[in-house]
């Protein structure tokens, strides 16, 4: 077992993406949207998965509802224009960032024969991805394989370095998740704090 120093287990490795796995998990992991998607676990840690309406469950919105959802808030756009997902396809993890649009970057996995390929997807395009964005593997990926093969697709410390933030600002900026890696979030935020060391984070505030 690979340990960081934070006690993060990066050799963790999900049973499976696919079917078997809880209809909560399968769902969270379908919403694009990002605040449909923590309204969805709201619901879903209150007990109330019944409660769950077709907006709020929907994989992704129709052009018209998505012009409505954004006239409500722009924020309220993260994560509704990633591409949509190929029917076997089910996103692993995700970066949200507190951008005016609340952008969203992920990771897909789907079956291809024997393997399991993954492609990392951003709401633009791929505009702000780098030129490694798929690959493969015979089984679920670790948790340290999860974050070098997002971290290289995704470059979240460049996003970092040109918001200009500090080590508080750049947790405050990004929202990790992911419904088969409970440590996911804390690995990513560990990285926060070895790309913002403590010293430079004590200058910006003195």
């Amino acid at each position: 077992m690979t340990m960081s120093s934070d006690g993060i287990d990066l050799d963790f490795r999900p049973k499976a993406y696919f079917w078997p796995i809880a209809a909560e998990t399968h769902v969270l992991a379908t919403i694009k949207g990002a605040a449909r998607r923590a309204e969805a676990a709201r619901l879903i840690a209150a007990g109330a998965f019944d409660k769950l309406d077709n907006f709020l469950a929907a994989s992704a919105l129709s052009e018209e509802d998505r012009r409505s959802w954004g006239r409500i808030h722009p924020s309220l756009m993260g994560g509704e224009y990633l591409p949509d997902r190929a029917e076997t396809e089910i996103e692993i993890a995700r970066i949200n960032i507190a951008s005016t649009t609340s952008d969203v970057t992920s990771v897909y996995a789907r079956r291809q024969g024997k393997r399991i390929a993954y492609r990392v997807v951003d709401e633009y395009g791929g505009d702000t991805l780098s030129a490694v964005t798929r690959r493969t593997s015979i089984r679920p990926l670790t948790l340290g394989e999860l974050r070098q093969f997002f971290l290289t697709a995704w470059r979240l410390d460049e996003v970092l370095q040109m918001n200009d933030l500090d080590r508080e600002g750049a947790h405050d900026f990004v929202r990790p998740s992911s419904a088969f890696y409970p440590q996911f979030s804390q690995l990513i935020r560990l990285r926060i704090d070895e790309w913002i060391p403590i010293a430079e984070a004590d200058e910006v505030h003195s």
